[in-house]
């Protein structure tokens, strides 16, 4: 199986044309890749206005659904908005459509900007269902060749992320602290992680100078099926062992999962490497990091776990994001390039994800590190869409 649209060379790209509406929801990363870093700024900013007096509230769960429902989720719809089609050779997203997620994606954070949570996360159900559909719909009617069977663990997100924010609806919910943990879980990790993996081991030999991890024949394309089902089955049980008392175990198993799927499913040889190359390893052992380490200083686990937010999580999106923006610009070879510039960005990312931890171990430094992180993290976000500007509106004529 192939995929069409990755095959880039380098070559000449243009801006939008007349047909520019079509063009734009064909490739709705354009979009949410923007929407999603801008509202991270928004989402970190609120720490600083917080401790400043300047803010109402208590920013810490405004902040967290911001975060991953406004930023992460983001990423995860522009992502197989525009690929999960292609991947199906399937008809690509209508102008409706793109305007439907858009306006669920923006409904839902400004909801939680004003506090109406409840709102923010019924949205938030509205778009994961929406873009579920969309996709289910082309693989089932339009389809001309079967998706990457990796491509279950991004579903799996979808599912994760739908459940937690259903489950977070119930007031039930709010009273049993087994099930608000299990929700959390599903909603903060399950939406995300199950993405890395599935999208990663696609993407990330790619990203190495190789080619797509998709399979060659019906046996690799079985095999791969299998072990994401797998992973996908022990992610999920991991969440109700840490909510249900088993909280080592829950962590244990996931970091074995993750690691395990990706040593297997990738190929880490680098055939090309550059300075987004090593932000890559820098984002995956953050991620595991942030993982591992949590169960030991359980007390203090939210901020251990921000390796995993900030550094994996984080991180990841940002340089998968730039792999996108360099190949459907028309610019692969610019993705390997070696920049002080690029190793500059890294530095603001791994530096945020370790002073937003550090408080676990040193909680003095809590209300400082909330706020430097924040900075660090809004410069990050800002320089790199100012780093990607001209390529959000390039097109790669390929």
């Amino acid at each position: 199986m192939n995929f069409p649209a990755c095959k880039h060379k380098k070559h000449k790209a243009k801006g939008p044309r007349r047909d520019g509406l079509l063009w734009l929801a064909a490739e709705p990363y354009r979009l949410f890749f923007a929407s999603g870093a801008l509202w991270s700024i928004i989402g970190v900013a609120l720490w600083p206005l917080f401790y400043a007096q300047q803010l109402g509230f208590y920013p810490n769960l405004v902040h967290a659904r911001l975060m991953i429902e406004a930023f992460g989720a983001a990423f995860v719809v522009g992502f197989l908005g525009t690929a999960g089609p292609r991947m199906a050779t399937a008809p690509k997203l209508t102008p409706l459509e793109l305007f439907w997620l858009f306006a669920l994606h923006q409904a839902s954070a400004i909801s939680h900007l004003r506090l109406q949570h409840a709102w923010g996360d019924g949205f938030f159900i509205a778009l994961l269902g929406s873009l579920l559909l969309c996709l289910v719909i082309r693989v089932v009617k339009f389809r001309k060749e079967a998706p990457p069977p990796q491509m279950l663990l991004a579903l799996t997100g979808l599912a994760c992320g739908i459940a937690g924010a259903s489950m977070l609806l119930s007031p039930a919910t709010l009273m049993d602290l087994q099930r608000l943990r299990l929700a959390n879980l599903l909603l903060y990790q399950g939406l995300l992680l199950p993405p890395v993996l599935g999208i990663g081991s696609f993407v990330f030999p790619r990203m190495l100078g190789g080619d797509f991890g998709d399979p060659k024949t019906a046996a690799q394309s079985k095999s791969k099926l299998i072990r994401s089902i797998v992973a996908a089955v022990l992610l999920v049980v991991s969440f109700f062992l840490e909510a249900f008392g088993q909280v080592t175990l829950g962590y244990a198993l996931r970091a074995i999962v993750a690691a395990g799927y990706l040593l297997v499913e990738v190929t880490w040889k680098t055939q090309q490497a550059g300075s987004l190359t090593t932000g890559l390893f820098w984002a995956l052992i953050l991620g595991w990091l942030g993982i591992v380490l949590a169960p030991f200083h359980y007390v203090q686990h939210v901020s251990i776990e921000h390796l995993l937010y900030i550094g994996g999580f984080g991180m990841l999106m940002l340089v998968v994001g730039s792999r996108v923006l360099f190949g459907h610009s028309g610019d692969l070879e610019g993705f390997f390039v070696r920049s002080k510039w690029v190793r500059f960005l890294i530095f603001l990312g791994i530096l945020t994800a370790t002073t937003r931890a550090t408080p676990a171990w040193v909680p003095s430094t809590t209300v400082s590190h909330h706020i430097y992180a924040a900075w660090t993290w809004a410069a990050l976000a800002a320089l790199w869409l100012l780093w990607h500007r001209r390529r959000f509106v390039k097109r790669d004529e390929e």
